[in-house]
């Protein structure tokens, strides 16, 4: 039975897209999932969805959420928000998909590790040192 209370074919059980997300933990919130169907950010079997259209297992989902992207097919339904090693058995991530995002993951901390870490606040000396400094080049300047 489905949410309006009819039978699905085959005898498969429906879910909403935006319930599933939430319960497959793509988003924190329900609203953050409407909002990205609603966005364009998801799509499913390769159309543009609306928040209430019913997700059956074998259905491929594209989501869009900031640089990551998946592509996932859905394995099974879950009406609860579980933990996340129960939500991930809820589908199947594309080989290419998972690879692509690995690769972005890979250079965003090689390129946070190269801009150095922001560090912490100047000690007092480094505080003496910059009125120094920028002392001399307000004298240079006169």
């Amino acid at each position: 039975m489905n949410a309006r209370g009819t039978a699905s074919p085959a005898g498969q059980e429906e879910i909403r897209l935006d319930k599933w997300l939430w319960a497959a933990r793509f988003f924190k919130t329900r609203h953050l999932a409407v909002e990205a169907i609603n966005g364009g950010k998801v799509q499913v079997n390769g159309q543009r969805a609306k928040p209430g259209r019913g997700v059956r297992p074998g259905a491929r989902l594209s989501i869009h959420k900031g640089i990551f992207e998946w592509e996932i097919e859905v394995l099974g339904i879950s009406r609860q928000r579980r933990p996340a090693a129960e939500a991930a058995l809820l589908y199947a991530e594309d080989e290419a998909s998972r690879l692509r995002r690995e690769k972005l993951v890979a250079e965003r901390r090689a390129a946070g590790a190269a801009a150095g870490a922001p560090g912490e606040r100047p000690t007092k000396r480094d505080r003496r040192q910059i009125q120094r400094f920028t002392s001399a080049i307000d004298i240079s300047r006169e």
